[in-house]
């Protein structure tokens, strides 16, 4: 078998056979195919496509080129969310505990931020003592203790995917559905749930701007896990406008126990209680009617709460600071934004919000970049809400006094201000 045949079969229309996309991931990870191959074999991938067929077997290859998780000791309960992305997004820390709460095991790696969107793993290093990076000895513990346990990606999970996405990123071909799904669905496999729900994110703050591509991408890859044999769907979701009013590592973690308390904004609720009802119903095989009202029970009765406490507990934080978010750091600049003009916010681009927030020192734009836990935004007024010139449309935190100026001018770039109200937009567009 001849990388140059396989490349040449693809650009000239055809089918790859499983055989021959597991010759080109295992060369590839093994240094015998090289870049350049694999380049040519993603701009024909780019524009030929590939059949349901092919992207599931080069997802399986991805996920079976490196470290996998095996979750088998805890049966078909064992479920993972994945969100494609955004800005304010805190819903693994409501989720993972509604559902735990309800018997699912939630055993999952998640990611740093980078860039406008922030990563799980930040916001859990910012609750004291929590531990993120966990033996596999203590992370299985921490599972059956709890139901649940967190930790950052394993340096060895899906080698292959982390090589084809930066050659991708450099060859003009990151824009391919196949290979956007296979690479998300790649580390979802290796992770070992047998239950994937997707959160599908459109909108100025996500990688898919339009609900359209997002039902795309959600398709391709629930068909992918599906093909997989895992249980798999998705919720596709509104990132047009920030999730919750909470931007920031610590202050995220905040705005998660106000919601799990029963509080908080209704927006970020909505979308908590729409995925953790997915996974109930799919991990435990019952209807979706009846999970809804079991994971609304959960979050209202107070269960999921104390849930989160147990699971930050288990793996070293301080479950002081859950019942009192005050031992949290405080930023010790709490500098007021206020609306240039009056009328309505007809829109917010969330990407430079969430820009703003890093400017702030709430994220990194380089891996090596440090980041200020207390530091973030608390919005006050969001899209379609009415403002008068000089209101308070929202608070920035920082430590960081130089950084006032250029993170106020971002994030006022991203509002708009209009005399006429705009139409609203569904929080949830479509599950798949």
């Amino acid at each position: 078998m001849r990388i140059y045949d396989i490349i040449k079969k693809k650009r000239d229309g055809n089918e790859l056979s499983t055989a021959e996309i597991e010759f080109f991931i295992k060369g590839y990870v093994d240094g015998s195919i090289k870049d350049y191959h694999a380049a040519a074999l993603c701009m024909a991938i780019f524009y030929v496509g590939m059949t349901e067929r092919e992207t599931a077997d080069l997802t399986l290859a991805m996920a079976n080129s490196g470290d996998t998780v095996d979750l088998s000791q805890f049966g078909s309960l064992t479920a993972d969310k994945h969100s494609t992305g955004g800005v304010g997004d805190k819903t693994t820390l409501i989720v993972a505990p509604i559902a735990a709460s309800l018997g699912c095991i939630m055993a999952k790696m998640s990611g740093r931020g980078l860039g406008h969107t922030g990563g799980t793993i930040d916001k859990l290093d910012s609750i004291k003592g929590f531990n993120t990076q966990l033996s596999p000895k203590d992370f299985f513990e921490a599972v059956k203790k709890t139901g649940i346990a967190v930790v950052g990606q394993s340096g060895n999970l899906t080698p292959a995917d982390k090589q084809l996405y930066a050659l991708r990123d450099v060859t003009a071909t990151v824009d391919s559905l196949p290979l956007i799904a296979s690479s998300i669905m790649s580390k979802k496999l290796a992770a070992g749930a047998h239950t994937i729900v997707l959160d599908v994110k459109h909108g100025s703050g996500a990688f898919m701007k339009t609900p359209e591509d997002a039902e795309a991408l959600a398709r391709e890859m629930v068909k992918i896990g599906k093909n997989c044999g895992r249980n798999t769907s998705a919720v596709i979701t509104n990132m047009d406008i920030p999730l919750g009013n909470n931007i920031g590592n610590s202050l995220e973690i905040k705005e998660a126990i106000e919601v799990l308390k029963g509080q908080g904004p209704e927006d970020l609720k909505t979308v908590c209680l729409a995925l953790a009802a997915q996974i109930v119903s799919l991990s435990k095989s019952i209807d979706i009617e009846t999970a809804k009202t079991l994971t609304r029970d959960s979050l209202e009765n107070g269960k999921a709460f104390l849930k989160f406490k147990e699971w930050i507990s288990a793996q070293g934080g301080n479950s002081q600071w859950i019942d009192n978010p005050q031992l949290f750091p405080v930023a010790s600049i709490h500098h007021e934004i206020k609306a240039s003009q009056s009328g309505f916010i007809s829109h917010m681009d969330t990407e430079k919000i969430g820009i703003s927030a890093v400017i702030a020192g709430a994220g990194r734009e380089t891996k090596a970049d440090t980041i200020d836990m207390s530091a973030g935004i608390v919005l006050k007024k969001k899209t379609g809400d009415s403002v008068n010139e000089g209101d308070i449309i929202a608070i920035l935190h920082t430590n960081n006094k130089i950084s006032v100026e250029g993170a106020e001018k971002k994030f006022l770039e991203a509002i708009t201000i209009s005399p006429n109200k705009p139409e609203s937009k569904p929080l949830i567009y479509k599950i798949i």
